[in-house]
C-alpha cells in the first residue's frame, strides 16, 4: 500500500488483520502467486478508491485482492499479471482483476 503507517487504522490495515493474515498464509506455506514474480520492494496495488480525483497520477492504491497457491502448485507458476488498465475503463470497479497462468 502506498503509506501502512497512514492506513493503520483502517480496515485490512489494522495491526490485528495484518497479523492474523501472516499467520494464516504460513499455516500451510501458502505462496503470493503475484508476489512471486513482483519483488517485495515494489509497489504492488489491486485497489483505488473512487475518491481520488485521478486515481492514475496520486497511484495511492492498496493491494486487497490476492491469489495464494499451495507450495504444491508455485511450481508450476508461469505468469502473474494485475490489469491495472482495467481501473481506467468507463465504469470500473475500484478493484482490478488478477490473471495467473499457470504451466
Amino acid at each position: 500500500m502506498w503509506s501502512h503507517k497512514q492506513l493503520l487504522k483502517v480496515v485490512s490495515h489494522t495491526p490485528v488483520e495484518v497479523e492474523h493474515m501472516g499467520r494464516l498464509q504460513a499455516s500451510l506455506g501458502w505462496v503470493d502467486a503475484v508476489r512471486h514474480f513482483v519483488p517485495p520492494e515494489e509497489r504492488l496495488y489491486t485497489w483505488w478508491s473512487y475518491r481520488a480525483r485521478d486515481w492514475a497520477a496520486s497511484n495511492r492504491g492498496r493491494r486487497l485482492d490476492h491469489v495464494w497457491v499451495t507450495p504444491a502448485l508455485a511450481g508450476s507458476l508461469a505468469k502473474a499479471s494485475v490489469r491495472r488498465e482495467v481501473r481506467g475503463w468507463d465504469r470500473p470497479s475500484d478493484h482490478v482483476p488478477i490473471i495467473v497462468d499457470f504451466a
